[in-house]
């Protein structure tokens, strides 16, 4: 059975199942195939835990953790009202498939849904075929305002 709850990473055995996660998303391709620097991984726990508007979640199969997602609240400006945005979804390699990400997507949906969140949002790699197929069953799609534009794209610029 798959349990999810929102973590709390001033605990440290959920700050721990946390980034034991995030760690190893990073070190797969599609999250840079680069270990969390130390520096990071003494940091990010406290440091996120202080952002108001950021949300984990941790899905743990018997008392394994097994799955993370990351979100952050934004603003839609054409909808006056807040959003969530998805920033990172993390399934072990031997969950899945399972329902797990399901499972994150349908907590963190009920949490967008208590405060008033007007959408979900979320950026994938274009290259990362199977979590599209996944999203796209949950019922994300390409971003576009006017199809003669064509779709959004997410850059960025780093500082």
């Amino acid at each position: 059975m798959i349990r999810v709850q929102r973590a709390d990473l001033s605990q440290p055995q959920q700050a721990s199942d946390w980034l034991q996660l995030m760690n190893e998303y990073a070190q797969h391709p599609m999250g840079g195939a680069q270990p969390l620097s130390p520096q990071v991984c003494e940091s990010l726990p406290r440091l996120l835990s202080e952002r108001a508007g950021a949300f984990q979640f941790l899905a743990y199969v018997e008392q394994r953790p097994v799955g993370v997602l990351n979100a952050f609240e934004g603003f839609s400006t054409f909808k006056a009202r807040p959003l969530m945005n998805i920033h990172d979804v993390i399934v072990t390699a031997d969950h899945r498939g399972s329902g797990v990400a399901a499972a994150l997507f349908d907590a963190v949906t009920e949490l967008a849904r208590q405060r008033d969140c007007c959408k979900l949002t979320l950026e994938v790699l274009q290259g990362n075929l199977a979590a599209q197929k996944a999203y796209r069953k949950l019922g994300f799609e390409a971003y576009q305002l006017d199809p003669a534009m064509g779709q959004a794209l997410f850059w960025g610029k780093p500082l």
